[in-house]
């Protein structure tokens, strides 16, 4: 165990680590040796020593020393199993899938710990502790993934190439509810809805997968679309299962193939009833390109002004939905 531990502090030596953290230090005479201002307290004059060939540190101004495993544990608060897991070369498998499946699974275990997140899905509508679970719906705080991700071994290139982690080296998503889109049963990209940005809708790169859901919904003989997930989420909520989401208005040629796709089914398009006329317009023009490719196709009528979510917000209930569904009207 101690020879494993210690190849493991030497696959990053601890001056370099501080250097990566932008630590400046300055030589002390000829020797290995190492000073600057202490990363681990505030303080005015040099007193933090790095001996680079012993890989050793000590403050002569908090008294704190050791290896890089005790600086991590000092200084991000990790327990000692978590810095072996920094230290650890990434695994053979790490793949952009499995970055994007941990990521999904850390913000899912945050929504509960965050007031704010509490608060908005209350606010759109989403209360039920089993389908949060099974939509896998996550909060992304921001400030908190890149260093858990780090001490699961994942190296800050592939964050970076996953998008999980921007340029800069911080999250990606801040503030937002997650949502994870899969395609054939993998991961291929989250969605992230900002709680207060004035440009909600982000993803990260890459393809944002099938129609969401499209799994459990395929089996049913007429499927209902919405634009958003929160559409969706208010659906499924309301017992209407058989609900899947474009997410936006516009499908992709793998989502049209998957509507497409036999048997053949009904689709009842639920899209906003928006001011502009932006929805009912879009709702035209893929009802025509769904009745070409063969599909019956009806569009659903909701009140002026609004979508499935606000719907139910406003105090509809399945009853009245099933009655849209039954109004709904071909081209």
């Amino acid at each position: 165990m101690g020879e494993d531990v210690e190849r493991l502090k030497q696959r990053l030596p601890l001056l370099d680590y501080l250097r990566q953290q932008h630590w400046s230090g300055r030589p002390v005479g000829q020797g290995p040796e190492w000073v600057g201002l202490c990363p681990l307290h505030p303080e005015s004059r040099p007193s933090f020593y790095v001996n680079a060939r012993k890989h050793l540190f000590y403050c002569h101004g908090c008294g704190q020393g050791g290896d890089l495993i005790r600086f991590l544990q000092l200084s991000q608060r990790w327990s000692f199993r978590q810095c072996l897991a920094y230290l650890q070369p990434p695994p053979a498998a790490a793949h952009p899938a499995a970055v994007l499946e941990e990521t999904a699974a850390f913000y899912q275990r945050q929504w509960p710990r965050y007031p704010e997140a509490r608060h908005y899905l209350e606010q759109r509508g989403v209360q039920d502790p089993a389908l949060i679970e099974e939509l896998r719906i996550g909060y992304a705080p921001g400030g908190n993934l890149r260093q858990h991700l780090l001490a699961q071994g994942y190296s800050l290139e592939l964050l970076q190439r996953v998008g999980v982690v921007n340029a800069q080296g911080r999250d990606t998503f801040y503030r937002r509810i997650v949502f994870p889109c899969r395609h054939q049963g993998r991961l291929v990209n989250l969605y992230g809805r900002s709680l207060d940005a004035p440009f909600p809708h982000r993803f990260l790169p890459g393809s944002k997968g099938g129609l969401f859901a499209w799994e459990a919904v395929r089996r049913f003989p007429s499927v209902v679309l919405v634009e958003g997930l929160f559409d969706l989420a208010a659906l499924w909520q309301a017992g209407f299962r058989n609900t899947t989401c474009a997410l936006g208005t516009h499908l992709t040629p793998t989502q049209f193939a998957q509507l497409s796709d036999p048997p053949p089914r009904r689709v009842y398009l639920a899209f906003d009833q928006d001011e502009n006329q932006a929805g009912q317009q879009a709702s035209r023009l893929l009802a025509r390109a769904l009745q070409q490719a063969g599909l019956p196709v009806a569009i659903v009528q909701l009140p002026p002004g609004q979508d499935p979510n606000r719907y139910f917000l406003g105090g509809a209930s399945a009853a009245d939905f099933t009655l849209c569904l039954k109004g709904a009207q071909p081209l």
